[in-house]
């Protein structure tokens, strides 16, 4: 397989240390924040490597190991190289959030690499402290999935389709979250579930369509809009995360309630996602 090398620079303001230390967050990642580099499993087999040569205000890239054209396309979607940054910031001058927006300035909304891996994510995140979240996903991706020049993919879910509850509670799975795991997988693996004719749906048809699911909720079908197609006007109001960000940004001594943030969804709308990255952020 012939592989191809690119340098790219990007005509917008872009934060990549930033985004990365969120990435260095999850053990199955590959990141080395000294270097600035990711490297990342594609579809295709091939590992890549992206490079920060850059700063902030004047970004610079370079990809290693990618296969084509169509592959760099998809490497720059991943990591929103694609879509200027500065309008969404300029959104949110005025409003409520505008301090993070400036203190976070230019740090993009990252895709996973993986759809199937996205999902499977997000369901074993469900109700667990982060920690122990990235414990149990890490766990998974090291039994079952593959590793090529030390970089974790995750397994494809027709292993997963054919494991027991028994071997996945061995992990420390609860029995009902084993039993989510193995039934999405199934309905991939038979092609009753396909992740990729996502792309093309509305939002609102990916939620309805996957809330059908055990073990699929609200959240969880918004983290996988968020994260794995990367949409841009979704916050999972159920998160405590962001609930926490939310009382401390608006100095109160509770958590805000439903009403109370919805009330602001017209100020921040269409950049959901991005109010609650940097949400997220204002506490990590």
């Amino acid at each position: 397989m012939l592989l191809i090398d690119i340098q790219l620079s990007l005509p917008f303001v872009y934060d990549f240390d930033s985004a990365i230390e969120r990435l260095a967050g999850d053990p199955v990642n590959s990141v080395d924040l000294a270097k600035r580099t990711v490297r990342f499993p594609m579809l295709e087999g091939n590992i890549v490597t992206l490079q920060s040569i850059g700063t902030t205000r004047q970004p610079s890239f370079i990809i290693e190991d990618a296969t084509d054209e169509f592959q760099i396309k998809e490497i720059k979607s991943i990591f929103h190289f694609d879509k200027p940054l500065d309008e969404i910031g300029t959104h949110f001058t005025g409003t409520d959030l505008e301090p993070l927006f400036l203190k976070y300035v230019g740090t993009p909304l990252i895709k996973e690499f993986s759809l199937y891996g996205t999902l499977m994510k997000s369901v074993i995140h469900q109700q667990l402290n982060l920690s122990f979240a990235h414990t149990l996903t890490k766990r998974f991706v090291e039994t079952f999935g593959d590793e090529t020049e030390g970089v974790w993919r995750y397994p494809a879910p027709e292993h997963i389709a054919s494991l027991n509850v028994p071997t996945l509670r061995e992990l420390q799975f609860s029995t009902r979250k084993a039993e989510y795991v193995i039934s999405l997988s199934q309905a991939i693996a038979e092609g009753a579930l396909d992740l990729e004719r996502f792309q093309s749906l509305e939002d609102v048809e990916v939620v309805t369509e996957l809330v059908a699911y055990r073990g699929v909720g609200p959240w969880t079908a918004q983290n996988f809009l968020m994260f794995g197609l990367g949409r841009p006007n979704l916050f999972p109001i159920a998160d405590i995360g962001l609930q926490n960000a939310l009382k401390k940004l608006w100095g109160m001594d509770r958590k805000p309630t439903k009403d109370e943030m919805l009330v602001r969804f017209p100020d921040w709308s269409p950049y959901l996602s991005y109010a609650a990255l940097y949400l997220w952020h204002s506490i990590e």
